[in-house]
């Protein structure tokens, strides 16, 4: 989806600031399966203000720069819900942790371990996370599913890293023994 669109389905829920969009794409419903910076978040809001798709309402704060407040028009409503339609693309993966290890063999076994045990920790506690949001029961029911499915990839990611982990450390480890030979 392009950053346009992941503003209008932001707003689709309330009205937000910058701040507010990104901090969706960071750590609210949003942050399992999209990502958008402030780099492209602002431009964006820029275009669909520009478009009439949204309206902008500047809040003064005290000692602080003006709040900017977006809000989505029934133009920029229409248009995100039309976005609902498209065929969607295939799934990427785009993981540092993926690129890392596809080289192995370059790193030293410590490394390899460290690597796999701390993203073992963080979908460990994203599945935490999405079981204590279940257990408020206060969303949609598009929201359950898209966090229950999150949540399974997160396991069965968690699962397949802790099981393979020595595996791959040990077959390192013998390249890295004949290479030293």
């Amino acid at each position: 989806m392009d950053v346009k669109t992941l503003c209008l389905a932001v707003l689709s829920k309330g009205q937000a600031t910058g701040y507010e969009i990104k901090k969706a794409f960071e750590e609210g419903p949003f942050s399992h399966f999209q990502t958008a910076s402030f780099g492209a978040i602002y431009p964006a809001l820029a275009r669909l203000t520009a478009e009439g798709m949204v309206t902008v309402t500047v809040q003064a704060q005290d000692g602080k720069p003006d709040k900017k407040i977006y809000e989505l028009t029934a133009q920029g409503r229409n248009a995100f819900l039309a976005t609902l339609d498209i065929q969607p693309a295939p799934n990427q993966i785009r993981s540092d942790l993926l690129f890392l290890l596809f080289f192995a063999e370059h790193l030293p076994p410590t490394r390899i371990l460290t690597l796999i045990d701390a993203r073992v920790a963080a979908y460990t506690a994203m599945i935490s996370q999405m079981d204590d949001l279940n257990a408020q029961g206060n969303c949609d029911p598009g929201h359950q599913f898209v966090r229950g499915f999150g949540r399974s990839v997160y396991q069965a990611a968690a699962d397949y890293l802790a099981t393979h982990r020595d595996t791959l450390v040990a077959q390192v480890s013998e390249q890295h023994h004949e290479a030293a030979e």
